[in-house]
């Protein structure tokens, strides 16, 4: 190790104010950065900036605390850039911190520095006796280039702990291509920008932390309501990827009423957290209801209890018939007894269409008769079947009446209102989280994907004019994903052309944004996420119908 020499161009007072106030600069843009990559880069490109270095590293420390991982390498002359933003990743294996022997790994100098939490200044690795530098070496006689001035600073967080290493080669002479030694300015001012770097860092990765903990929480809920339900935890998932993808869509979209519409990497990320919380009252939501794939299903499906009844009908009719049957005898009446049994096989038969005609409607659907619905009545009153203790009963009771008469769908108007009781829940529960200023949409956001464009959604009776985009993107990324989502208990996935064929009526209806939904459709969002997450036997042909 070698003591710092002064280097008079830069070292110069003029020179030092300019470096400090260089430094300054540099410290205010490095608390700003959020992404780790390229905060990592922008570190590694001030320190040499401000010592004129040709080249440099930066080593972070695994989560072990046993290596140093090599995230970004430049080398100027060489025009090597690897990691952060460069399109090579890093090729080097990471540097061990102890040794074979068990001991510390003393032998290579950033492994040095980071173990012992000292700067090292060397003026030349060639002739450097504490450091073993053949890797150097090699990396010189492959490349033909000559590694001289060696400046490696550990960075240390608050707490005193080594989070990572910077190393600086090959200190320029201002305007020569000579190499000079790092000088005691440079160091200090590298040990400075080192501290505020590594500060900068440590606070990054603790709000990675935390965000990366919120988000597991964000999972552990949508995994509850998974378990509860498998045909809502896909929804879960699927919903704030489709919202990004269309939130993109506009972003990119230079056109028309939302052409100046643009989000930041904040405003991503609160989008994206409110994509994955916008269902997260579901928790709340019985579970029968949730999963209730025929109109008579409860705790199990009564269409068996139904089922039954029939049969017992069927009984019925029988014994009656060869109770007439017996009554002619001794007397045998062969015309008679035909017609029992003529009359007999169109009793059963009448049945087993009744039968077959519940079982059908049961399924549910998207619309459902007058016919449909008087047939139903006419079935609930029309047969009468003896229960267990001999008395007479309705075939149908009043609450099997009304599910089957359910004209939409499988869900009766007070389990709809109880699946809609999901949105309040959501709002509710988000509405009591502190929080920050960065995420405070998220409640509106993800309150808002059941309101219409006209007023006439829930839970609040918004119109477009009340909601955020945002909003309005979230709506239309919910009613895509359940039109064509093929995990549902009460429906197939439909194919594209009819899912985008009734989202183009709700266009007209006013119940989804018209703006959104042409991005949606023009930019080809719909597409783009049904190749990726919608079964390839509902991709169809679409005819797109757009406004003019």
């Amino acid at each position: 190790m070698t003591t710092p020499k002064k280097n008079t161009d830069l070292d110069t007072v003029e020179g030092l104010l300019g470096r400090l106030e260089q430094l300054n600069d540099i410290g205010a843009a490095l608390s700003k950065e959020r992404d780790i990559s390229r905060l990592l880069e922008s570190i590694l490109l001030a320190a040499k900036g401000i010592t004129h270095a040709d080249g440099g590293t930066i080593y972070s420390k695994d989560a072990n605390g046993d290596r140093l991982r090599f995230e970004i390498l430049r080398t100027d002359s060489l025009k090597i850039a690897m990691g952060g933003s460069a399109a090579e990743p890093m090729q080097f294996p990471d540097l061990p911190l102890i040794n074979a022997a068990g001991a510390p790994n003393d032998a290579l100098v950033a492994a040095y520095a980071a173990i012992h939490r000292v700067t090292v200044n060397i003026e030349d690795a060639y002739t450097d006796p504490d450091f073993d530098f053949s890797g150097t070496r090699e990396f010189d006689q492959n490349t033909g280039y000559r590694s001289q001035s060696f400046l490696t600073v550990p960075m240390c967080n608050q707490d005193g702990d080594v989070i990572g290493v910077l190393q600086l080669l090959n200190a320029m002479a201002p305007g020569s291509a000579e190499v000079r030694p790092f000088s005691k300015a440079d160091q200090q001012l590298v040990e400075s920008l080192a501290s505020q770097a590594a500060i900068a860092l440590s606070n990054r990765l603790l709000i990675k932390q935390l965000e990366d903990l919120f988000e597991s929480f964000i999972s552990l809920i949508n995994l509850a309501i998974d378990e509860k339900s498998p045909y809502t935890g896909g929804h879960c998932q699927r919903v704030p990827t489709l919202t990004m993808m269309l939130a993109e869509a506009v972003t990119q979209n230079q056109q028309g009423p939302l052409a100046n519409f643009a989000m930041s990497e904040l405003d991503r990320y609160e989008l994206k957290i409110a994509g994955l919380l916008h269902d997260c009252g579901k928790i709340t939501t019985p579970v029968h209801v949730v999963d209730k794939g025929t109109k008579l299903q409860t705790l199990f499906d009564r269409i068996d209890l139904i089922d039954t009844r029939f049969e017992v009908l069927k009984r019925d009719a029988e014994i009656d018939a060869l109770r007439r049957q017996l009554a002619l005898r001794p007397c045998v009446d062969a015309a008679a007894e035909r017609a029992l049994t003529t009359n007999l096989a169109s009793q059963i038969g009448a049945i087993d269409e009744d039968r077959n005609f519940l079982r059908a409607i049961n399924s549910g659907g998207e619309f459902m008769s007058d016919a449909a619905v008087a047939r139903v009545h006419h079935i609930a009153s029309h047969y009468q079947w003896r229960k267990a203790d001999g008395r007479q009963a309705d075939f149908l009771s009043v609450q099997e009446t009304e599910n089957l008469c359910i004209r939409k769908g499988t869900l009766t108007l007070a389990e709809r209102d109880t699946i809609n009781y999901h949105i309040v829940a959501t709002i509710k529960m988000l509405e009591k989280l502190p929080w920050p200023k960065h995420l405070k949409n998220v409640p509106e956001y993800a309150g808002g994907h059941h309101e219409r464009m006209d007023g006439k959604g829930y839970p609040k009776g918004l119109t477009r004019e009340q909601m955020s985009v945002q909003a309005r993107i979230m709506g239309i990324a919910d009613i895509f994903e359940a039109l064509t989502a093929s995990d549902r208990p009460y429906k197939r996935g439909m194919k594209l052309s009819q899912a985008i064929g009734i989202m183009v009526k709700m266009r007209e209806d006013g119940h989804i944004d018209p703006d959104l939904f042409d991005i949606f459709l023009k930019q080809g969002v719909y597409l783009s996420y049904a190749q990726a997450f919608v079964d390839p036997e509902q991709i169809d042909d679409v005819k797109l119908v757009l406004p003019d």
